[in-house]
């Protein structure tokens, strides 16, 4: 079967109509032509993941394209920020149609939940790898950042930690006889389908004092937020949110999941007490407390405890 070529791979594929009025010009052009709203920001994010090394070679097409932008969608959520558009570079090593069709079902599905447009990107040829430029919009002044957390705030995280570390254990064949089938399960899919979430973001507009999603592992993460905010945290190891698929693991190691595991792309956000009623009703859990002292401190029982806190590093 003759390779399909680069333009044929866009029209067939990934070009389709878009309902939303700030496109002024979309795909099939040099450039998109877009418009953010008056009084508004842009917000901007891109990530790229790479056969092997985000993502095992056996990954199903169509989780490869709901990660692929599912991971930049996370990164404007962090930011408070209303998804809009986004871009994709996809180097492919062939025009497999079956790959492409299922590949962009997953972009898609994702896309079409979310009311993003794809309005651009590239093709070319070489081993898979993909390109995601994702660009939203927030209200002047309302972004969330790493940098406002202050000495006596609260320190929050979404959803449940550790569960897509454990998925990709399961991935690499590690652990199959000893986890439920269905807790099983549930840690494959936090780790093949990141769920972004958005709609929190928006609700910390005005709450959080700082936030950032986590990607590379929690205490790694919030390292991040320490040092842009320049404070230091303790977090409670008890007060972790871990889902049942963690209840079958080893206590210890489930704490190293917790802390460690990068893919679960749940906001990690610091709010100052005075919140805590209003931010009772969302989906989040309080895990500890921002300091003076720099860094950050693991306690269990109110008392200081030792352990190793490394996350995903790309070199």
């Amino acid at each position: 079967m003759a390779q399909k070529g680069e333009f044929d791979i866009i029209r067939e594929f990934f070009q389709r109509p878009v309902a939303d009025a700030g496109v002024h010009l979309g795909i099939g052009d040099d450039a998109a032509l877009l418009a953010v709203p008056a009084g508004h920001e842009l917000v901007v994010s891109t990530d790229t993941l790479v056969a092997g090394r985000h993502f095992p070679e056996a990954t199903a097409p169509f989780d490869i394209g709901w990660k692929a932008l599912a991971v930049n969608l996370s990164d404007l959520a962090a930011m408070g920020a209303r998804a809009r558009w986004v871009t994709l570079a996809l180097t492919l090593p062939d025009s497999d149609e079956d790959f492409l069709r299922e590949f962009s079902r997953g972009l898609f599905a994702l896309a079409e939940r979310e009311q993003v447009s794809l309005v651009g990107g590239d093709t070319t040829r070489g081993p898979l790898a993909l390109t995601v430029t994702a660009l939203g919009d927030v209200p002047l002044g309302a972004a969330l950042k790493r940098s406002g957390a202050r000495v006596g705030d609260d320190l929050y995280v979404s959803g449940t930690v550790g569960d897509a570390g454990l998925g990709l254990r399961l991935e690499l064949g590690q652990w199959l006889d000893e986890i439920a089938p269905a807790a099983a399960e549930f840690a494959l899919q936090r780790l093949r389908r990141p769920e972004p979430r958005l709609g929190l973001g928006f609700a910390l507009r005005g709450v959080a004092t700082a936030c950032l999603d986590v990607s590379d592992g929690l205490a790694q993460d919030l390292g991040h937020l320490l040092a842009a905010s320049r404070t230091g945290a303790v977090l409670e190891l008890d007060w972790l949110p871990r889902s049942a698929a963690l209840a079958g693991i080893e206590p210890a190691f489930a704490d190293v999941l917790a802390l460690t595991s990068g893919d679960d792309y749940e906001l990690l956000f610091t709010a100052p007490p005075s919140a805590r009623e209003r931010l009772a009703a969302l989906p989040v859990t309080r895990i500890g407390r921002m300091t003076e002292v720099p860094g950050l401190q693991l306690w269990r029982g109110g008392n200081p405890v030792e352990m190793p806190v490394a996350g995903f590093t790309h070199f």
